[in-house]
């Protein structure tokens, strides 16, 4: 079955149906990642997870090993599920990109159009509670044109799912002042997750496919053609503190940090979101 894992032993269709799509990104060659690498790199994790980590694109280790998140990235992100009580054994893990960019370059994207599809099918077979984007390309799937300096840690509903929105590791791993920011916003997962609990039970709305309009707006933060149409399903997750205000089209944050440059050099940082527990 390659890197899909199971938690249960029970038989259950979500396993063979993600084997069954990462075996189809073993194969794709829709775009021109695949050549030169190595290895796909599907996602790997639990298919009854609560919680979903989409991340951007493989590196050069993980290229080798064919799994998402297994170098000094990988390891600190494993550091923090483990501090939240998530072991990487109960959450699954996927990139928007499946195959390595050249010189650990950011995906283009065409290249995140072309694994969108694969990507969505993997969303809607394991069903999650809580999606976490991992980095602006992951979080510009559920947030067109919304930069990650102005929305990280604050979970948000998108489609009847639950999207709480972080630094990449690697981004803090570079960059000092982010460190602590992405780990104190990792540290609200659990009661993001109860509290996308909470709503499940009391609303009695499942999550829905939130699969991005794309090509019909403007290019968002990470340059993928957006869709206004997505911002008008968004809205704040209840019972969490509100700092920013929704309007047809976006997302507005009073007193917003700058963008982080994609040049070199240390961004001025949104204070992290502190959720109270329930």
């Amino acid at each position: 079955m390659g890197a899909v894992t199971m938690g249960s032993e029970l038989p259950d269709k979500r396993l063979e149906l993600l084997a069954r799509i990462a075996d189809e990104v073993r194969g794709c060659r829709a775009c021109p990642l695949h050549e030169g690498t190595r290895n796909a790199v599907p996602g790997e994790g639990n298919p009854h997870a609560e919680v979903m980590l989409i991340g951007e694109a493989p590196g050069q280790n993980e290229d080798a090993q064919g799994r998402p998140f297994v170098g000094a990235s990988g390891q600190f992100l494993t550091q923090m599920l483990v501090a939240a009580g998530y072991p990487r054994s109960e959450v699954f893990i996927a990139n928007v990109a499946k195959h390595r960019p050249p010189g650990n370059r950011d995906p283009m994207p065409d290249e995140i159009a072309a694994c969108s599809d694969f990507l969505q099918r993997q969303v809607d077979a394991i069903n999650p509670l809580v999606i976490v984007t991992l980095g602006r390309h992951s979080m510009a799937r559920y947030f067109p044109g919304e930069k990650i300096s102005h929305i990280h840690g604050q979970p948000r509903i998108v489609r009847g799912r639950v999207v709480l929105p972080l630094y990449h590791p690697a981004a803090a791993l570079h960059q000092g002042a982010l460190r602590k920011v992405l780990e104190a916003d990792f540290s609200t997962l659990p009661s993001v997750v109860e509290r996308a609990r909470r709503r499940r039970d009391t609303v009695g709305e499942a999550p829905v496919a939130a699969t991005p309009v794309l090509g019909d707006g403007p290019q968002n933060a990470a340059g993928v053609p957006g869709s206004t149409r997505v911002a008008r399903e968004v809205g704040p997750l209840p019972d969490a503190p509100v700092q920013a205000s929704f309007g047809l089209i976006g997302i507005t944050s009073p007193d917003p940090a700058p963008a982080m440059p994609k040049s070199e050099g240390t961004p001025r940082i949104t204070p992290p979101r502190q959720l109270p527990l329930l």
